[in-house]
């Protein structure tokens, strides 16, 4: 549970999903540098249809709270281990929702943050049951700093999206570079599950993706929504 205000409201909004969809390999670029690092095995084309993925609520974590390097990735001895951050627009899911149109997506979305779908690479690419364990480690998913309703953030598929990790600028990309643009997302999930007010969707990262360590400081930044900052730490066992 994370508590954000609304801007240019006095509203606090409780993110409590009961579910986070995420989307991965949503931007050509960030396909090929995946299929080139072995973190997907599929191969490097625009895929036919949105790769949906689940991250736990346990992920959820504010801005200013730290991402904690899990303690039990010592017993494997990852050479190297390799923990990435990913930027992404994420939306926040306004009704109740099922076989929802493309043209009605907009109408059910309550708002837009950032959030950093926080990934560990070694496990995420070596799991038997795939990418589960390795996209939903405590703190992995950062959100913040705010959310802004959609009738306040304009056309989202046009906003520019960075990351920045101690404070170099290593993702930069723009929302209007997805395969699949939020509208026709938002349709697929609803004719696979139901959503529910408060779910959680990620729209994927731009090219760039790379490690983080104990001490660095990852910043997410999208236009019109502002930036989400965390520090890095190590878990003690």
């Amino acid at each position: 549970m994370v508590v954000l205000p609304v801007h240019n409201t006095k509203i606090l909004y409780t993110i409590q999903p009961s579910k986070i969809i995420a989307l991965g390999l949503n931007y050509l670029d960030h396909v090929k540098e995946s299929v080139s690092a072995q973190f997907t095995q599929v191969q490097p084309e625009v895929p036919t249809e949105p790769v949906l993925f689940a991250k736990t609520p346990n992920v959820l974590i504010g801005p200013g709270d730290p991402i904690m390097v899990p303690a039990i990735l010592s017993r494997y001895r990852f050479e190297p281990p390799r923990i990435d951050y990913e930027a992404e627009l994420a939306f926040i899911v306004k009704n109740k929702c099922r076989n929802i149109p493309p043209s009605e997506a907009y109408d059910n979305i309550y708002g837009f943050t950032c959030m950093n779908d926080v990934s560990q690479r070694n496990i995420q690419s070596s799991d038997k049951s795939g990418w589960f364990r390795g996209k939903s480690f405590d703190t992995f998913g950062p959100v913040g700093p705010q959310v802004v309703l959609m009738k306040d953030i304009g056309d989202p598929q046009n906003l520019e999206i960075r990351c920045r990790l101690n404070g170099a600028v290593v993702q930069s990309g723009n929302t209007r570079d997805m395969i699949f643009p939020i509208k026709e997302l938002f349709s697929f999930i609803t004719h696979n599950f139901t959503l529910y007010p408060g779910d959680l969707v990620l729209t994927g990262t731009p090219s760039g993706v790379g490690p983080i360590r104990a001490g660095d400081v990852v910043e997410v930044e999208i236009e019109k929504i502002g930036i989400l900052r965390n520090p890095v730490k190590a878990e003690t066992p």
